[in-house]
C-alpha cells in the first residue's frame, strides 16, 4: 500500500489515525468557541439587578423583561453549539482503543445527557417562570400570594435541573478532557483545563442543589467561565497553527 496517500483520519494500516483530522479537530474548535459567544451574548442580556435569592425582587424584575425568553432561547441556542463541538472534540480524541477512546464515549453520552436536561431547564426558566412571575406581577389580593407560590416552585424546579445539569455537563468535560490530555494532536494542557473547568461545574452543581443561587457560587462560576474561555481559545490558536 502506497503510504504516502493516505485518507484524512486514517493512518497507513487503515486504522484510525491518533491526531484525527485537521479540518475536524478545527471544526470541533470553531464550535466550541461560538457556543461561548452566543452563550456569553445571551448572557449579556439577562436581567442581573436584583439578588437571585431574593425572590420578590427577582420576580419583579423578571415580570418587566421583555426579552426573557429570546435570551433563555439564546443561551440554549449556544450550549447547543458548545455540545456539538464537545461531540466532534470527544470524538476525535477518542479515536482508537484504550482507555482515552472510554473517557471521550463515556464523556460524549454525558454532554447530550446535560444537553437534553438544559433544554428542559431553560423550558421551565425561559417560559414557565416568566409566565409565573407575569401572573403574580398582575395577580391582586389573595390570588397574589397563590401566584407567588406557584412562581417560586418553578424557581426552586429550576434549582434541582441546573444542579443536575452541571454535574452532568462537569462529569464530560472531565471525561473529554481526560481523553484530549492522551491524545496526539492536542495541546495536553488543554485537557487538563478541561477537567478543572469540569470541577468548577461540579462545584457549581452542589451549591445551587444546596442553596440556589448565592454568593457562594460566585467563585466557581467565575473560575467556570473563565477555565472554558481559555482552553477553548487555546485549542482554536492550536488547530489554526496546525491548518
Amino acid at each position: 500500500m502506497d503510504t504516502n496517500h493516505v485518507p484524512a483520519g486514517q493512518n497507513s494500516d487503515g486504522g484510525p489515525d491518533r491526531d484525527g483530522a485537521p479540518g475536524v479537530r478545527r471544526l470541533a474548535a470553531v464550535l466550541l468557541v461560538t457556543g461561548v459567544v452566543v452563550s456569553f451574548a445571551a448572557g449579556a442580556l439577562h436581567p442581573e439587578g436584583a439578588n437571585a435569592n431574593d425572590h420578590a425582587a427577582s420576580f419583579a424584575e423578571y415580570a418587566r423583561s421583555d426579552l426573557w425568553i429570546g435570551v433563555h432561547l439564546g443561551q440554549f441556542v449556544g450550549m447547543a453549539v458548545l455540545i456539538g463541538g464537545l461531540l466532534v472534540l470527544g470524538t476525535v480524541a477518542g479515536g482508537v482503543p484504550g482507555r482515552s477512546a472510554w473517557a471521550a464515549r463515556f464523556g460524549n453520552w454525558a454532554a447530550v445527557a446535560s444537553l437534553a436536561i438544559y433544554g428542559a431547564l431553560q423550558a421551565v426558566d425561559g417560559v414557565a417562570l416568566k409566565h409565573s412571575v407575569d401572573a403574580w406581577a398582575a395577580a391582586e389580593g389573595a390570588g397574589k400570594a397563590v401566584r407567588f407560590a406557584a412562581a417560586e416552585d418553578m424557581r426552586w424546579l429550576e434549582w434541582g435541573m441546573r444542579s443536575y445539569q452541571s454535574f452532568v455537563l462537569g462529569a464530560a468535560l472531565i471525561l473529554i478532557g481526560a481523553a484530549v490530555g492522551s491524545s496526539r494532536g492536542f495541546p495536553r494542557p488543554v485537557g487538563y483545563l478541561m477537567g478543572l473547568s469540569g470541577a468548577a461545574y461540579l462545584a457549581q452543581g452542589w451549591i445551587i442543589g444546596a442553596e440556589g443561587f448565592s454568593g457562594s457560587n460566585t467563585v466557581p462560576t467565575l473560575a467556570g467561565i473563565a477555565l472554558v474561555l481559555v482552553w477553548t481559545l487555546w485549542l482554536l490558536a492550536s488547530s489554526l497553527r496546525r491548518s
